[in-house]
């Protein structure tokens, strides 16, 4: 009896546990498809963007020699606002961003987040992106990538 009892306990626990993750995990999603892909990427909506990044957000990078570089979240909003008035924002059809997540990773208030990243139809990146949650919600605080 007492392990029958016992096993129920775990079930439950590791069920609510379950469910606490895919609720985390779905507003994860939600911050990445609309900061990033559509208010970064696709649509260039400064107010998107301000909601789902953290102002530090830094993008690294490696280059030639395999010297790292930086990007800020500044400098990407400013190649944002070149971008809407050359009219190249918001994107086409076809030059259209999608994401295909692949993992998240969650331990308390860290996240990261594995996707692939399409341009219309050809997967150009996989992304890793990490994120902390603060009072308001999760915040993409970083971003490393490997292009192909």
């Amino acid at each position: 009896m007492r392990i029958g009892i016992l096993i129920i306990g775990i079930v439950m626990f590791y069920t609510l546990s379950m469910a606490q993750n895919t609720k985390e995990e779905d507003a994860i999603k939600q911050v990445i498809q609309t900061a990033y892909v559509e208010g970064l990427l696709n649509e260039g909506n400064f107010e998107k963007i301000d909601k789902g990044f953290h102002p530090n957000f830094e993008l690294l990078g490696i280059g030639k020699g395999n010297e790292m570089w930086r990007y800020s979240l500044t400098d990407w909003k400013k190649s944002v606002e070149k971008d809407l008035k050359l009219g190249e924002l918001p994107k086409k059809a076809k030059d259209k961003v999608s994401i295909k997540f692949l993992s998240i990773d969650i331990t308390e208030i860290v996240a990261v987040a594995k996707f692939e990243f399409y341009v219309g139809n050809k997967l150009t990146y996989v992304d890793y992106q990490s994120l902390y949650k603060f009072p308001d919600g999760w915040r993409i605080v970083s971003k490393v990538f490997y292009k192909f």
